[in-house]
């Protein structure tokens, strides 16, 4: 069972709605679900779709094929009739849309009358086509009516009785009416998880001791915000809607020295205001994580799309040599272990953390049995109270071997607690000579940077052991990347592999960097678990054929590739019109390489 519903309409007439209690009900039944959507930047008109696939194995992308078209508006028609299957169906409202389409294919249901007449308000029109829809595939209501109670338990059984009544309409005319029907869902299993991006980077925070939250709201990172506002006295969680971006780090950074785990977030526009702060925090050595929601630029682009443009930004941004993590999650489960991770390791190595994702990254909504907590990291590396106290004399930026010096709580002992945005000796007072400046950038540089490079994971391989071709890609292709994997493996030797820790890079650079005395100071092996002797770098040099495969225009990601490793893509998939793949337009393009 694999079957994709498509729902299109304008702003403003509840299409998210109708998508999101879709899958919330087919999950709840035991479904694997997979949905994203395209909005457009206004409030109103426009034309906007929520595309849903469930299948009973999991999906990971969407498909360029519909089996049901819930048409709202003309557009909706106009645009995706011809994306039907050869059995897809379209259903719709003439009455509302003030047309009539006299072919097999089409289905029109009244929704707005049988609303009215059943429920008792047009406006529950939209509880008639979700009955539609659940009638068409067969599903039964009873989760559908435990989301309706629950929706609308504020405002009284009469309502929730319309709106059940209204679903319950829409199901029976579909079952009466759809003659072409011949949806067969497949045995359900138990309740799954359904969550996007956004939410798991927001649990991921929750989960890693996050105690204080500041943005200003920016699409695509304010669905971080407010799923964490949203927690807050659960949690004891202070959210701060900054004034700008500019005060959103500041206001983190100045949490993160008074002794909380920190957070902020914006998109790239909003992070461009907040490199001052980055070469603070990095200054300072004050932990701090930040989200990078991506979506098209230059500067506003198209709001509410979805592009990988701004890697190259992230990895170099900012004045100044220092170390820094990006990590990219290419699904909801690897955002929430690796916001968790970037808390761990900002905190552990006193640098700032970056989870950049995409605009489709955080819409796309995944199922999953559940997320493991035994997985989370959570050590306290400050030093507080009795601990900081027996300190016979305290030092901020004490030279240590490793360098990370011991981070105090102000305010939590007799000693003193500075911190300058100058350059500084160990107590954190400002200086003019050479000698100490170069102590200190050893310290915050390159005695720290094999450290963190020893924690960074290689990238997944999937696939073939010893693939003739392989494709390589970050981020938010993980699941489009792995289905298409699964589907040329039936004919092709293929496998991917997939970075989601992508700096420090996940292996030694080309040309490590050397300390003061001339030592080799970024050693780490190739080898990958499950990847063989020679790890990603042999498996992607034995192959026949490599792809890059990339939401953008110039490759950031094949550009870093070859910067760290010497090695240059020859093949390149590219796609920069603000959409992601989708899965048969991939397989497409891969086959076109690679015959």
């Amino acid at each position: 069972m694999d079957y994709s519903i498509k729902i299109g309409g304008e702003a403003g007439q509840g299409i998210v709605t109708i998508g999101d209690t879709l899958a919330k009900v087919f999950s709840r039944k035991g479904y694997h679900v997979f949905t994203h959507q395209d909005y457009e930047s206004r409030v109103r008109g426009g034309h906007n779709f929520f595309q849903i696939r469930l299948s009973d194995i999991p999906v990971m992308a969407s498909r360029d094929k519909i089996d049901i078209l819930v048409a709202f508006d003309k557009a909706g028609i106009q645009l995706h009739e011809k994306e039907l299957t050869g059995s897809g169906i379209v259903i719709y409202d003439s009455s509302a849309l003030k047309e009539t389409h006299d072919k097999p294919n089409f289905l029109d249901i009244p929704f707005a009358n049988l609303a009215l007449e059943r429920g008792g308000d047009k406006i529950m029109a939209n509880t008639v086509a979700i009955g539609a829809v659940l009638g068409m595939l067969g599903v039964d209501m009873d989760i559908l009516f435990e989301i309706i109670g629950d929706t609308f338990k504020k405002k009284g059984e009469d309502v929730i009785k319309g709106n059940k009544d209204s679903a319950t309409a829409g199901k029976e005319y579909a079952m009466t009416h759809c003659a072409r029907c011949s949806f067969s869902p497949a045995p359900q299993s138990g309740p799954k998880m359904l969550i996007n991006g956004s939410e798991a980077i927001a649990l991921g925070a929750i989960a890693s001791g996050c105690k204080f939250y500041s943005a200003y709201p920016m699409t695509p990172s304010t669905g971080i915000m407010n799923y964490i506002a949203g927690k807050e006295k659960e949690y004891g969680i202070i959210v701060e809607q900054a004034e700008d971006e500019i005060a959103a780090i500041n206001m983190a950074l100045g949490a993160s020295f008074a002794g909380v785990r920190a957070m902020t977030g914006s998109a790239g526009g909003g992070f461009a205001l907040m490199v001052e702060g980055l070469s603070l925090a990095a200054m300072t050595e004050t932990p701090v994580v930040i989200a990078l929601g991506q979506r098209p630029a230059p500067a506003t682009g198209l709001p509410t799309r979805t592009e990988q443009g701004d890697l190259s930004f992230a990895l170099y941004t900012s004045h100044g040599e220092f170390p820094r993590i990006v990590f990219a999650p290419g699904t909801p489960e690897q955002a929430f272990y690796l916001t968790n991770k970037a808390f761990d390791l900002a905190e552990k190595y006193q640098i700032p953390a970056i989870v950049i994702f995409d605009q489709y990254l955080a819409d796309t909504q995944w199922t999953y049995e559940g997320l493991d907590l035994e997985r989370i990291r959570y050590t306290d590396y400050r030093l507080r109270g009795e601990a900081l106290q027996k300190l016979p004399e305290y030092k901020r930026y004490v030279f240590t071997e490793s360098g990370v010096s011991p981070l105090a709580v102000p305010g939590d002992s007799k000693h003193l607690v500075v911190a300058d945005s100058d350059e500084h000796d160990e107590d954190g007072h400002l200086i003019e000579d050479a000698e100490t400046r170069v102590k200190m950038m050893d310290k915050r540089l390159f005695k720290k940077l094999p450290l963190i490079v020893s924690e960074i994971e290689p990238p997944v391989l999937y696939g073939s052991s010893s693939p003739e071709t392989v494709i390589v890609g970050w981020g938010s292709n993980y699941g489009l990347m792995k289905e298409a994997v699964d589907i040329l493996s039936k004919e092709k030797s293929i496998a991917m592999l997939h970075f989601s820790e992508v700096y420090p890079f996940p292996h030694p650079p080309l040309n490590p960097l050397p300390s003061r005395e001339g030592r080799q100071t970024v050693p780490s092996p190739l080898a990958g678990e499950g990847q063989g002797e020679g790890g990603f770098m042999s498996t992607l040099c034995n192959a026949k054929t490599a792809i890059c495969i990339e939401n953008n225009a110039t490759g950031q990601f094949a550009r870093l590739m070859r910067a760290e490793t010497g090695y240059e893509f020859k093949n390149r998939i590219n796609r920069y019109d603000g959409r992601p793949f989708l899965l048969e337009e991939l397989v497409g393009k891969i086959k076109g390489i690679i015959g």
